[in-house]
């Protein structure tokens, strides 16, 4: 069993951004099509958080087109080159499946707002952003290198 915990975490991203339930977030997802990379912005209100160590997850709903969609994220996947917090929502669940079934305003999470929230929201962000360069740099240099 203690052989499991060490290689989950080893699996784990370094730099993972902390984020709620209720939140709304932007999810800069690489895609590979072929032999190019481009990242895709996936913004929405996080759902839900399940599991937890290596294996966790968490859902983003957005309304696209007048239809709600709903994606599945691994929140260690190294294809997740940052997670961005737009609005921090205030919720009493865990889950926000109730969200399902609201159309328009009813759909709509109230925000947290104040001095201190917009600042530690700032502080994450720019903490996720660093990351996301450093992460970038050493992947070019490490490319570099292959090619040398």
């Amino acid at each position: 069993m203690d052989l499991i915990k060490t290689i989950e975490e080893t699996q784990k991203r370094p730099g993972a951004q902390d984020f709620n339930v209720g939140d709304t977030v932007k999810v800069y997802f690489k895609i590979i099509e072929g032999k190019t990379e481009r990242v895709q912005i996936y913004e929405g209100i996080v759902l839900c958080k399940k599991n937890a160590g290596a294996r966790q997850t968490f859902t983003v709903r957005k309304i696209s087109y007048g239809v709600g969609v709903e994606r599945v994220f691994p929140y260690n996947s190294p294809r997740i080159v940052k997670v961005e917090i737009v609005r921090p929502g205030k919720v009493r669940r865990a889950k926000l499946y109730y969200l399902r079934d609201k159309i328009g305003k009813d759909a709509k999470v109230k925000t947290l707002v104040g001095a201190k929230v917009t600042e530690a929201l700032n502080a994450r962000n720019a903490a996720a952003t660093a990351a996301a360069v450093a992460k970038e740099e050493a992947a070019k240099a490490a490319a570099a290198e292959a090619q040398n």
